[in-house]
């Protein structure tokens, strides 16, 4: 039992460091467009023009 002094501030420090993650992702547009990369796949810029 002595072991859960240690790994209860581990726990609450990793899961704070996954949600600074997550919020760091949302404020720099991770999730802005979600549906320009499966269009953007399918653009083909190498065609020459005509």
């Amino acid at each position: 039992m002595d072991v859960l002094i240690y790994l209860i501030p581990i726990a609450l420090l990793l899961g704070a460091l996954g949600l600074g993650a997550f919020l760091w992702s949302l404020k720099s547009g991770q999730y802005d467009d979600l549906e320009g990369s499966k269009w953007r796949i399918l653009d083909d810029d190498d065609l020459p023009d005509k």
